[in-house]
């Protein structure tokens, strides 16, 4: 079963978008996001979990019962391998990580787009969610081949400005990622300031010229600048750069401010007894 991509319909429509972010292995988590009704997808931090290709498709069917689409954002070695298998389970976008090179956005590129003459992906026909009742437009039954190939060219598109030799980069990785149809660039302050020799670089000042550059750069290329943030606090120095798109919170920071606030407060009460 294909299921529409609202995200993609809000980035066609001008709007803008919240995600939140979620790195737990639990698949009623998407299910948990999009009952709420306030998020536009949920980010599956693959990057930093233990998974497999069955816990996707579990992800993907719980995020769809709830009308949520969700992102995946997979290590960068293997990155072709379980972004298609994401996209196979039902995923509706890609975050692909340490974008160093043009030749990187081409790489990603082609993992995620049909391979078809005009698209120079390197994605075919693959028998799993979006063509599981069947691959022919004869069928009256199923949503057949073009429904296939609109549901990959609906996919989200984003990359990672994160390394120092992309943004030192800049105009040549955007001129790229504009070429082969990036949707987003989200900037990462704390692997930028690992590639400087500086991990700490995130948490100061001084790594506000290359954000404010990333975003600005982004921008001109007519690729929207994503932000990710802890709250809804800091998001309005963003929105005055000209952010539209943020991604708030993760899901094992939420479970440990929570635990803090409860056991804290349960302590208070048993400390007169």
């Amino acid at each position: 079963m294909i299921m529409d991509n609202t995200f993609r319909t809000k980035l066609r429509e001008g709007k803008p978008t919240v995600g939140t972010h979620f790195m737990s292995s639990d698949p009623d988590l998407p299910e948990i996001i999009g009952d709420t009704a306030l998020y536009d997808y949920g980010e599956f931090g693959a990057e930093y979990s233990v998974f497999d290709m069955q816990l996707l498709y579990h992800m993907a069917r719980s995020g769809q019962c709830s009308n949520l689409p969700l992102m995946i954002k997979p290590d960068q070695k293997s990155e072709s391998f379980w972004a298609q298998a994401a996209l196979g389970a039902g995923f509706k976008a890609v975050l692909f990580t340490d974008i160093r090179t043009p030749d990187d956005i081409i790489r990603c590129h082609q993992a995620i787009r049909p391979d078809m003459p005009g698209d120079e992906g390197h994605m075919g026909v693959k028998l799993r969610r979006p063509a599981l009742s069947g691959y022919s437009d004869k069928d009256p039954d199923v949503k057949g081949s073009q429904a296939y190939v609109d549901d990959l060219k609906s996919i989200v598109f984003l990359i990672m400005i994160e390394k120092n030799v992309a943004v030192e980069n800049i105009d040549e990785i955007l001129s790229t990622a504009k070429e082969y149809g990036v949707d987003m660039t989200q900037w990462g302050p704390a692997d930028y300031g690992f590639s400087r020799g500086n991990p700490d670089l995130m948490h100061t000042s001084e790594i506000r010229p290359a954000e404010e550059l990333v975003i600005r750069k982004s921008i001109e290329y007519g690729i929207h600048p994503r932000i990710e943030m802890g709250g809804p606090e800091s998001a309005k120095r963003y929105i005055d750069l000209g952010v539209r798109h943020f991604c708030v919170g993760w899901d094992r920071f939420f479970y440990k401010s929570s635990l803090i606030e409860v056991g804290e407060g349960m302590q208070k009460v048993l400390e007169p007894l």
